[in-house]
């Protein structure tokens, strides 16, 4: 008996079957995950080697190259291409995706160690991973406006950052571009060397002076109060007031032999949005998140 048959003859089977197909449907799509991409690892193995104090030149012609020239033999590449910067080779290495992102990661692996007596003594060992697809960010955002790198930065972390971390299926927020404040000090060599002086000095006095001491804590019968010298300098006029040494009886302050400008810890790397700079933010989703 076909089940258009059976429907006919027991109406009521057939409308409590609708019912379960709706009912099933609906838990479907309220439950059931949805990406814009499949879940699928793909078949990308990177190499990243540290080669201390290199300049770019010679990060690619002493590793980057000699890595290149073992790797392109690997079967099934599909792209290979490669970074060099100062101090950092960056190879990634793409395959087919017939290829097993396991056995293809070992084929890299092979590679690298025949490779690796050709490289420099100072170069670290090469870092073979993986890339995992839920690793990398699902969306770029980029703020900018009438600020200062430095203050964009605080607030993409300290507001921004902290409200996308927050919300459902995301693993992590990341900055791009992101500049600390620091100060930023600029010897003047002739007015150091004329003090007798030397930058070993000059760190000294900041490590000693710029830093906060516990003193204990004072007891009374109903009150305990905990008692914290505080020797952290934090404005560019505090820097300069720092006492370096004394010569012949009078101190020699940091603005006698240096400069104190505030700025950012690095300006090696800057990110741009609309020809504007910008900080950026990557967004990374959990494993089983949906995009």
């Amino acid at each position: 008996m076909k089940l258009s048959e059976i429907c006919i003859e027991r109406p009521v089977f057939a409308t409590v079957l609708s019912l379960l197909i709706v009912l099933f449907g609906v838990i479907g799509i309220t439950r059931l995950p949805n990406r814009e991409l499949p879940d699928v690892d793909p078949p990308v193995v990177s190499v990243t080697t540290i080669y201390p104090g290199a300049a770019p030149e010679v990060v690619e012609t002493s590793v980057t190259e000699p890595l290149e020239d073992q790797l392109i033999g690997i079967e099934g590449i599909k792209h290979l291409t490669s970074v060099s910067r100062e101090q950092v080779s960056l190879i990634t290495v793409e395959f087919e995706l017939s290829r097993d992102v396991d056995v293809a990661a070992n084929d890299v692996r092979d590679r690298v160690a025949r490779v690796r007596r050709d490289l420099p003594d100072d170069a670290e060992d090469p870092i073979v991973a993986k890339q995992d697809a839920d690793a990398r960010p699902i969306i770029w955002m980029a703020l900018y406006g009438g600020r200062d790198q430095i203050e964009l930065t605080r607030i993409a972390e300290n507001q921004v950052q902290d409200r996308l971390s927050k919300l459902p299926g995301v693993a992590t927020v990341f900055l791009a571009g992101e500049r600390r404040m620091s100060m930023r000090i600029w010897i003047d060599n002739e007015r150091i060397t004329a003090y007798g002086l030397t930058v070993a000095d000059v760190a000294a006095a900041l490590r000693r002076e710029n830093v906060d001491i516990p003193s204990g804590r004072i007891e009374g019968e109903d009150r305990e109060f905990t008692v914290r010298t505080l020797g952290e300098l934090k404005t560019a006029e505090d820097f300069e007031q720092l006492i370096v040494t004394d010569v012949e009886g009078e101190p020699v302050r940091l603005r006698d032999i240096a400069n104190v400008v505030v700025g950012p810890e690095s300006e090696r790397k800057l990110t741009r949005y609309n020809n504007t700079p910008a900080i950026g933010m990557g967004v990374v989703k959990l494993a089983r998140a949906n995009t």
